[in-house]
């Protein structure tokens, strides 16, 4: 069904203050305030957005294909050590530059089919780049994709806690990772990581903490 004028004109208000509100606060920001800064009553957004996750999926979905095209890009990169490279430093820089991303990107929303559609995506080109820089024996044998959600989850807490003082912390972390990603870093075999069904688990909490499931 097509919106109203003016409902359209709050819906996009609305979304372009969440937008700047979990940039600055995180996912946990208030509604109260983003109605303010929209200019609309606290019932006007949740007649649109009656669950924090409905906000996040309709502010976000636009990001995250952002995130799966640069995966797709970097597959196209001819060095597959560029590529790989490319990408974790493309995804910690917007990581740092938007605090409610530097959430999302650690947890996980299920009930939001679009949302979750496009992780999937970003899974699978981010695991093409992980076999391809293992096979040009660039990359160190023992890193898997679930690997990447770790990094994602410790810059997140960097992020949020350097914003202010030092903005640009996360610089001086992404090139201490990506340094010890490399195969002539790996002096043993690292200590396995989480499986696939706990990392889940926990994004999933992380997304319940958060208020972003039911």
């Amino acid at each position: 069904m097509t919106l109203r004028a003016d409902a359209e004109r709050n819906r996009r208000a609305l979304v372009a203050a969440a937008r700047a509100v979990f940039g600055e606060q995180g996912l946990q920001a208030p509604f109260d305030e983003i109605a303010r800064r929209a200019g609309v009553g606290n019932a006007t957004l949740y007649r649109r957005f009656p669950t924090r996750r409905a906000l996040v999926a309709a502010v976000f979905a636009e990001r995250m294909a952002d995130f799966a095209r640069a995966a797709e890009e970097a597959l196209a990169e001819p060095d597959p050590w560029t590529g790989f490279r490319t990408y974790v430093l493309t995804v910690l820089r917007m990581q740092a530059a938007d605090r409610g991303l530097a959430d999302l990107l650690t947890l996980s929303v299920p009930a939001e089919p679009d949302l979750e559609a496009l992780r999937a995506r970003v899974q699978a080109g981010l695991a093409g780049l992980v076999d391809r820089a293992q096979r040009s024996g660039d990359l160190r044998a023992d890193v898997t994709p679930e690997d990447l959600p770790l990094l994602l989850m410790a810059n997140a807490g960097l992020v949020h806690r350097t914003a202010e003082a030092a903005p640009h912390a996360w610089e001086r972390f992404a090139a201490f990772v990506l340094d010890g990603l490399r195969a002539p870093a790996a002096s043993a075999p690292a200590p396995p990581g989480p499986s696939r069904e706990a990392l889940a688990q926990s994004m999933r909490a992380g997304a319940a903490r958060l208020g972003c499931v039911e």
